[in-house]
């Protein structure tokens, strides 16, 4: 089973906010999440990102592969090093 970290949208049409979750790759888009980890909200100013960093890494460290967005969120958020 081949585990990620990605967005899973919530929120009114028009109007998204998301929730970053650990869910199995084969799964679709907003379906059934092994844990949810943080949210971000791109419609705040400024924008709100808010994420267990000790569980993003521990999942990391398992083998979990962040999106590409996740990916980039975390690196601003200095979860992770700007070079990986």
């Amino acid at each position: 089973m081949s585990v990620r970290i990605r967005l899973t949208r919530v929120g009114a049409t028009k109007q998204p906010s998301y929730r970053v979750v650990v869910t199995d790759s084969r799964s679709p888009r907003d379906g059934r999440s092994i844990e949810t980890i943080g949210h971000y909200n791109p419609r705040q100013d400024p924008i709100e990102f808010v994420v267990d960093a000790a569980k993003a890494k521990d999942w990391m460290s398992k083998g979990a592969q962040p999106s590409d967005t996740v990916l980039r969120l975390f690196k601003q958020a200095g979860i992770l090093p700007e070079g990986k």
